[in-house]
């Protein structure tokens, strides 16, 4: 992914090659900050009110400086504006700045779209569990970028041969995958791991909830052992970029491919043309 843009607070469009971030900065120093990872669609960020309703909770439970939304929503159209691309992806970052002068800094990143989007949803994903056990009541739910956890079961998936990590959590429960909500069906009810687990409440996932209910799936959430998931008629994962994205196996099990997904991630389409 390439780097098209980036706008900072106080700063404005900054070439997306030179320095932008202070080495002393705490959310580089300890990992304390808070970030949102949303998709552009014909030059409209998708749910960005959520996106910034989820930034300010992750803020506050990471007891940062308040988000004012509103600075933070002018330098996502100031960045979407620069990059000249009307459908990428944006990150926005939220950070209580230096430790010699603490200033909260808002960024704004304008990626392009992964490459290999429609071929991974052709061929579906291959997940290898990663047992974590339960998650932090302190910030379990919590999107900051103490990420490292996330990144090194990606890259352990993918030395065993699959394409993304599964957490499973006490009594092997399925979790969540590294940055996105896991799904699967049986018959013509969806389930999902519940919220009260400590995942990430998906902005994704809750607009598939919605297309869900509009196609007459019955969507069930509560704590669910893996062998529930590797028995289902299909799995899937969601999350903003990948948006809905078919489970082929888990730990070399296959599962079967199924019309759910593909139903889901027409609906999910149609809800970002509106």
């Amino acid at each position: 992914m390439t780097l098209l843009a980036l706008a900072v607070s106080g700063r404005g469009i900054v070439d997306p090659d030179a320095p932008a971030v202070f080495a002393d900065d705490e959310a580089f120093l300890r990992g304390r900050g808070a970030f949102e990872t949303l998709r552009v669609y014909g030059g409209r960020a998708f749910l960005l009110d959520a996106h910034l309703d989820r930034l300010e909770a992750s803020a506050a439970r990471l007891r940062l400086p308040p988000v004012d939304p509103e600075p933070v929503r002018a330098l996502v159209e100031d960045a979407l504006e620069a990059s000249g691309e009307p459908d990428c992806v944006i990150r926005i970052y939220w950070t209580p700045g230096r430790e010699v002068d603490p200033e909260p800094t808002a960024y704004v990143l304008v990626r392009d779209l992964p490459g290999d989007l429609e071929e991974l949803r052709a061929r579906g994903l291959s997940l290898f569990s990663v047992l974590v056990g339960e998650v932090s009541g302190l910030l379990g739910g919590v999107k900051s970028t103490s990420y490292a956890l996330n990144m090194v079961a990606v890259d352990e998936a993918r030395r065993r041969g699959a394409d993304d990590a599964l957490f499973l959590g006490s009594g092997a429960a399925v979790l969540e995958c590294p940055t996105s909500n896991t799904w699967w069906r049986r018959d013509q009810t969806l389930f999902t791991p519940s919220l009260d687990l400590g995942i990430l409440a998906g902005v994704t996932r809750g607009a598939v909830v919605e297309v869900a209910t509009e196609l007459r799936y019955e969507v069930a959430e509560g704590v669910y052992p893996v062998e529930n998931l590797t028995a289902a008629d299909e799995a899937f994962t969601t999350s903003s970029v990948r948006e809905v994205m078919p489970v082929v196996a888990v730990d070399g099990r296959p599962i079967a491919v199924g019309q759910a997904a593909k139903e889901l991630q027409a609906g999910l389409r149609l809800l970002t043309a509106g």
